[in-house]
């Protein structure tokens, strides 16, 4: 990590943001909530306009997630299929609302759908970034059986970002769920060692080992308040930061 020179500079130069699809919904129960979508774009333009490079990966639990749907008569392979279709949908209406809120945006799906938006390749998506436009990565992996948190860790590795900012509905790592105990403590800074030991559930066992393997700074924010993504890509704000 850099340290910024000004405090509108960001901390990292390439970064990879994961955004829940439930983080989509806003108020509503199912679906998308267009005034938080332009809410999450303009942040993420801001984050961009900082002078960091910055790659979305979106879940798709909004709409449908695959493995509570597998059950009898619909196999998991195919339920995580659909799952990561939904993922397709969130990024082209983020995409929308990022070219809205005034950056160049691509879309660029695991599964190849060409007609709809570009297959994901890794030299593709390094060159939009270089280029200055705000890359959505849809479809996860392009296999089932893998979360949005293992495809957001890979594909920051991919990229060579200097970090993952996992936002959430919380403001960092706990000690304990805040939300079932009122004693429970914020880490502000945690090495992988650290979170492996004390069983802190900062992504899914996958997602976790490749992102300590690769090395990769995690940022754990809440996106719940405007400019919490430029915010936490700058720095600043409350998180809790695991890495090496």
């Amino acid at each position: 990590m850099s340290t910024p020179s000004e405090p509108n500079s960001p901390a990292y130069g390439r970064v990879l943001v994961k955004v829940s699809g439930e983080a989509l919904m806003g108020s509503e129960a199912f679906g998308l909530h267009w005034p938080t979508i332009e809410r999450i774009a303009r942040d993420l333009v801001e984050a961009k306009d900082s002078g960091a490079e910055i790659a979305v990966v979106v879940g798709g639990g909004n709409i449908l997630r695959g493995a509570s749907v597998a059950g009898e008569g619909l196999d998991r392979a195919t339920a995580d299929h659909m799952g990561m279709l939904a993922t397709v949908m969130n990024a082209l209406a983020l995409e929308k609302a990022v070219e809205h809120a005034g950056s160049p945006a691509r879309t660029l799906s695991a599964i190849p759908m060409p007609t709809i938006c570009e297959p994901y390749a890794r030299q593709t998506a390094a060159r939009h970034l270089s280029r200055g436009r705000i890359v959505l990565l849809a479809g996860g992996t392009g296999n089932p059986y893998f979360t949005t948190d293992t495809g957001a860790v890979l594909r920051a590795a991919e990229l060579e970002c200097n970090a993952v900012m996992k936002a959430t509905n919380v403001d960092g790592v706990y000690t304990a769920d805040p939300k079932l105990d009122p004693s429970a403590t914020r880490y502000d800074r945690l090495s992988h060692d650290e979170a492996l030991a004390k069983d802190l559930k900062v992504m899914d066992a996958a997602a976790f080992a490749l992102a300590r393997e690769a090395r990769l700074p995690i940022v754990v924010f809440s996106i719940r308040e405007p400019g919490a993504i430029a915010a936490a890509v700058r720095g600043q704000g409350r998180a809790t930061t695991v890495a090496p």
